[in-house]
């Protein structure tokens, strides 16, 4: 009997939280309830969304029932006994701010899946957020598109900071570069092996001088070692390499991008070209490549031909946001392609190279420098006499010195190690060195001459004339014009070629730039004697030519 009472004390227990439960699973206000209290339908707003924030478009029954339950406008129908099918007629049209409010509900998602540490999850919500304000089209509202690009900037940058943690936590703290093997690197293999085997050889002996001060840095920065020898396949390991798209150093930055990681470029100093300093710049510049990428394969390709031209190669293949380089490869440029298994190629020979046939590969001795900072134009030279060591010395251990003589501003010189306490006792012995005022001869601009007939004439560059005479454009001279045509040191006047006696016929050959009429001109002639003379039916000619020009006396 005592068994029993419990089992009847248990199953009205049970039956008293069953009919709790319902009672609170339905919707507030809900006809087929009509004792239900309404004080409950406080509670449940509070535990859902706002709907200003937005609902999601895809959503499941019970969630859509929670989301519904919370509307005030649902409240109010429901109080009024209208229909579902009555409210859904009379719901607003899905506007551009329903979906801004939408994308954001989502993105807002995708941060609490990135905090909770679920970032395929996250990547899904900025997926469907992106989508959402991909769908508007209409640019009329200002608002609509201040808000769309405010969301679209955001979504982004959280894609490339989960792109780059998730990369992160894939690789851990690993400093080695992963040494694939494929037909692509074996055929840069084959090319140190036989065309390139000399380059191969010589940057290596060069390496050794400015490798170790690398591997250090790349130490403390955490960056794997492996990268130390970039500058082998970038310039040989040559602190002056300059490349045809204008790339200069060991480390071959173009201007734009030294600008950005602060090396110095004036009349005086370019500091793209002084082991140290670009060595640092370049480690930060692959730290953000790798921060961006999530792999080193991927960085280095962005920093061979920059990262706005790796992210549009990932974007036209509409796939996952984590590529792999070796999916990119076939989409990208022939050189950046080539250029990161030409490095995976010297680092699998670097590390056995006996097994790729290098059996005489030797390192010279890495340079010994201290540091003394001037402030004045002294001449390397100079220097070089006062410390009895060699000029060429002071030049390799200072490349950056565009001419050879220091800056009239703060410089780090760098002498060969145990000579900076002697330098210091002569310093003030050592002679100061005047640049030489720039003169000017002046050219007045004949009918059919460019800039570029006049700086080859005179050999200066047509950047320094435009500079010269502040003109806006190179190509908007005039007949008559009057320009100043600078030179280093003193004045000296173009070269001229003496003219023959009148009446008498010489051969000339054709130079780059020479037109009929400049011939003419410089030969008291004209073209119309020229062309007769040599049965000439255009005006046109080509370098090379050998034409008869019969002087002239006017």
């Amino acid at each position: 009997m005592k068994r029993g009472l419990v089992l009847a004390l248990l199953s009205l227990l049970l039956f008293t939280v069953s009919c709790t439960q319902s009672s609170f699973l339905r919707r507030p206000g809900d006809a087929s309830n009509p004792e239900e209290p309404s004080q409950i339908t406080g509670p449940t707003t509070e535990k859902t969304s706002d709907p200003s924030d937005g609902a999601p478009s895809e959503v499941t029954n019970e969630e859509e029932e929670k989301l519904l339950a919370s509307s005030p406008a649902l409240e109010e129908s429901s109080a009024n006994g209208e229909s579902q099918a009555e409210i859904d007629s009379e719901e607003e049209p899905y506007t551009d701010q329903k979906r801004i409010d939408d994308a954001l509900y989502y993105y807002q998602e995708a941060l609490e899946y990135r905090n909770s540490g679920e970032p395929d999850r996250a990547i899904h919500s900025l997926d469907q957020s992106y989508q959402i304000i991909f769908s508007i089209q209409n640019e009329d509202d200002p608002e609509i598109t201040q808000q769309k690009e405010d969301l679209r900037l955001l979504i982004s940058k959280r894609i490339l900071e989960i792109y780059a943690s998730r990369a992160h936590l894939q690789m851990g703290h690993s400093r080695e570069i992963p040494l694939a093997m494929n037909q692509y690197v074996a055929r840069e293999i084959k090319r140190f092996q036989t065309k390139e085997r000399d380059f191969f050889i010589k940057s290596y002996r060069l390496s050794g001088k400015y490798r170790p001060y690398i591997v250090e840095q790349m130490r403390e920065a955490g960056t794997p070692e492996d990268l130390s020898w970039l500058p082998l396949i970038e310039s040989g390991f040559k602190t002056k390499a300059f490349s045809k798209a204008r790339a200069l150093g060991l480390w071959q930055f173009i201007a734009s991008t030294a600008y950005r990681y602060d090396l110095r470029r004036d009349r005086w100093v370019d500091e793209r070209m002084d082991p140290e300093l670009s060595t640092q710049a370049a480690i930060s510049y692959l730290k953000v490549l790798h921060g961006l990428f999530g792999d080193w394969t991927t960085a280095l390709a962005a920093y061979n031909c920059g990262e706005g031209n790796v992210l549009r190669v990932i974007r036209q293949q509409h796939v996952n946001y984590l590529d792999d380089f070796w999916d990119l490869y076939p989409r990208l440029p022939l050189e950046t392609a080539r250029y990161v298994p030409r490095f995976l190629a010297a680092l699998h020979i670097i590390k056995d190279p006996e097994k790729y046939g290098f059996y005489d590969l030797e390192l010279d001795q890495p340079l010994m420098i201290e540091h003394m900072q001037v402030s004045r134009h002294l001449r390397l030279k100079d220097i070089a006499r006062a410390l009895n060591v060699s000029a060429k010395t002071l030049e390799e251990l200072n490349p950056s010195l565009r001419y050879k003589v220091t800056p009239n501003y703060p410089f780090a010189l760098k002498l060969p190690a145990g000579t900076s306490t002697t330098f210091a006792a002569k310093l003030d012995e050592i002679p100061g060195w005047k640049p030489p005022k720039r003169a000017y001869v002046i050219h007045r601009v004949r009918f059919g001459e460019t800039l570029s007939e006049i700086a080859l004439k005179y050999r200066v560059s047509v950047r320094r004339i435009v500079h010269a005479n502040h003109l806006r454009s190179a190509s908007r001279i005039r007949a008559g014009q009057r320009l100043k045509i600078p030179f280093r040191g003193h004045a000296v006047m173009a070269k001229s070629t003496p003219l023959p006696r009148v009446g008498s016929t010489v051969h000339y050959q054709v130079k780059r730039g020479d037109s009929l009429w400049l011939i003419a001109q410089r030969y008291n002639t004209t073209v119309t004697a020229i062309k007769t003379l040599n049965d000439m039916h255009s005006n046109l000619l080509h370098t090379g030519q050998v034409i008869l020009v019969q002087a002239g006396s006017r």
